[in-house]
């Protein structure tokens, strides 16, 4: 369920691909208020990128890494993307799914996006304390381990300075709200221009 959001893009931009998953998609949002339609805005306003990349914004809520990977491929063929940003990964965390599991799956979405000619910026997440510190710290560890083993830019967590805000989080207490969402941009946008 991918949406271009900018359909009237130049001919010669080039698409640049966001997988992720309810962080990514404006979970309880409208579409305009989500970082990732920001992020086209920004583009679209900053005469230095301008008309040069169209952003694709395949994310869909609930979203697991192996879900991801069965998408994919047919993404790729699609949109033969220039970049990808991954932000996947929290809600196999939710789910308590081993790290090994999640780390493979990473690794070949990782693999599969730089095997179709694309750079590949990972976005690092983290999920609640209340899973307990043997879990998450290895959780959140294996985005950096990733990187590096890659030599992929990273996002060191996409919510810092909005998650443990109450009012940067919605009720769930998993979702960034409306106001946040600029703060989510922020924090991707330093990592994702230097691959632009």
């Amino acid at each position: 369920m991918s949406a271009t959001i900018n359909v009237a893009a130049a001919p010669s931009s080039k698409p640049l691909l966001i997988v992720g998953d309810s962080l990514s998609a404006a979970y309880n949002l409208a579409e305009e208020q989500g970082w990732v339609h920001l992020l086209q805005q920004r583009l679209k306003t900053d005469e230095q990128y301008r008309g040069l990349y169209t952003v694709v914004n395949a994310s869909a809520g609930g979203a697991t890494s192996a879900a991801a990977l069965q998408r994919l491929p047919a993404l790729l063929k699609l949109h033969q993307p220039a970049i990808v940003v991954l932000e996947m990964g929290a809600n196999d965390g939710l789910q308590g799914k081993p790290i090994a599991y999640i780390t493979q799956n990473l690794r070949e979405l990782i693999i599969l996006s730089q095997q179709a000619g694309a750079k590949v910026v990972l976005t690092g997440i983290r999920i609640p304390p209340n899973f307990g510190k043997r879990y998450t710290e290895p959780f959140f560890n294996q985005y950096s381990a990733l990187a590096v083993e890659y030599s992929l830019p990273l996002v060191p967590f996409l919510l810092a300075g909005v998650a443990g805000d109450s009012s940067l989080m919605q009720a769930d207490r998993l979702h960034p709200t409306a106001e946040a969402q600029p703060i989510v941009l922020d924090n991707v946008w330093p990592i994702l221009k230097e691959v632009l």
